[in-house]
């Protein structure tokens, strides 16, 4: 992505925009690394992975007012986080996969907040505080954003995209459903046989451990 001047101002103000109307509506929105352009380029996970909190205090920041939080996005184009665990967590599944489960959330007549990354990967915002499943904590392509951990919100930039909204929060009253439903969405959706997805031993938990480094 190029950063010209003009650009970057523009692309600043919507995030600053986006980011107070979530922090007025109680989210623990922080603003994160983008991938070119800045200082913070290049930064440890800000690309591989997706942007970081640019503050190394960030847990500390999470009961910020929406006026502070407005002077995070004075001077640069900074990515929009959602700290999970407080109000919001996510379940994080592969493109393929999370068609089947926004296939199966419609059929249970669920609506459910949806975002996509540039690197084709799926999130599902939930309500805070629940556990994944057994039967799903061993999937390889399943992941739990819970306490400790974020995720980008539209428009936050990666490099060759931009997060954006499949269902935007406005669909659903912005109201949050119960981690169960969608874990019962996923379960649903792993047993299509159009996904050959097997389970793996291998835990993909995000949790209090994940590092802001």
């Amino acid at each position: 992505m190029e950063w010209s001047d003009s650009w970057r101002g523009a692309f600043r103000i919507e995030l600053r925009a986006e980011a107070i109307g979530y922090a007025w509506g109680g989210w623990p929105v922080l603003p994160g690394t983008y991938p070119a352009g800045s200082q913070w380029a290049g930064r440890s996970g800000a690309e591989q992975d997706g942007p970081v909190p640019v503050h190394a205090d960030w847990q500390d920041r999470l009961n910020a007012k929406p006026e502070e939080i407005a002077t995070w996005w004075t001077g640069q184009p900074y990515s929009l986080l959602v700290a999970t665990g407080l109000v919001v967590d996510a379940i994080e599944v592969s493109a393929d996969l999370g068609r089947l489960v926004a296939r199966a959330l419609r059929e249970n007549g669920t609506p459910v907040p949806m975002a996509a990354t540039p690197a084709g990967r799926w999130l599902f915002l939930t309500s805070a505080g629940q556990p994944l499943r057994p039967e799903l904590s061993g999937h390889h392509d399943v992941r739990l954003h819970a306490k400790g951990s974020w995720i980008p919100l539209p428009p936050t930039p990666f490099q060759h995209g931009i997060v954006h909204w499949r269902v935007k929060p406005q669909v659903c009253g912005r109201h949050l459903p119960s981690s169960l439903l969608v874990q019962d969405a996923v379960l649903q959706a792993v047993g299509d046989p159009e996904l050959f997805e097997p389970l793996h031993p291998a835990t993909q938990l995000v949790t209090a451990e994940r590092s802001a480094a």
